[in-house]
């Protein structure tokens, strides 16, 4: 196999190639967690926000990405999974706890994405996100989650498939897989 070629570097996204493939990995971070946080009401954690490329509304499970902040760029995922899941949802976790990492895209992109199980969490704020992001946190009854996704889908706003990975795993926790 031949050496990667950077047909392209922007601020944030790297555009490569090798052989005849072409793919995007970030330039700004080196990961990306995913949590699946429920409440003590058993409502599950989800965040919706504009994201340009859609040019829609989407809704996800809290994340963020990992060793993007200058100066913490070897962060630990749990670490940088508690800040993106206060930040966004308001909640801090005592514990996460992993459950499986794997690549959102792999045709597209070299990113690795690993998912969190988030516990006994306390209510900081109300989240929202930083300065940079418009998020809305949705506490959504677990019972309720699928109905609930598919009138947002209804609505015009995308639903991350992420979403249901989540929810798996929160079935085999509660059925002690």
């Amino acid at each position: 196999m031949s050496a990667d070629s950077t047909l392209h570097e922007g601020e944030f996204l790297r555009l490569k190639r090798r052989d005849n493939w072409e793919y995007v990995e970030r330039a700004n971070a080196r990961g990306a967690v995913i949590i699946v946080a429920l409440t003590a009401d058993d409502e599950l954690l989800l965040v919706e926000q504009p994201r340009f490329p859609m040019q829609a509304n989407v809704i996800e499970l809290p994340a963020g990405l990992v060793g993007d902040i200058v100066g913490e760029e070897d962060e630990a995922l749990e670490v940088a999974g508690a800040r993106e899941l206060e930040e966004e949802t308001g909640y801090r976790p005592a514990r996460l706890e992993f459950l499986t990492a794997g690549p959102p895209s792999a045709g597209l992109a070299n990113e690795v994405i690993s998912f969190y199980r988030a516990y006994d969490l306390t209510r900081i704020d109300a989240g929202g996100g930083d300065d940079s992001e418009d998020i809305t946190p949705h506490a959504v009854p677990l019972a309720e989650v699928e109905s609930w996704l598919a009138a947002q889908q209804r609505t015009g706003k995308y639903v991350d498939p992420k979403i249901f990975t989540g929810l798996y795993f929160l079935q085999a926790d509660r059925s002690g897989r």
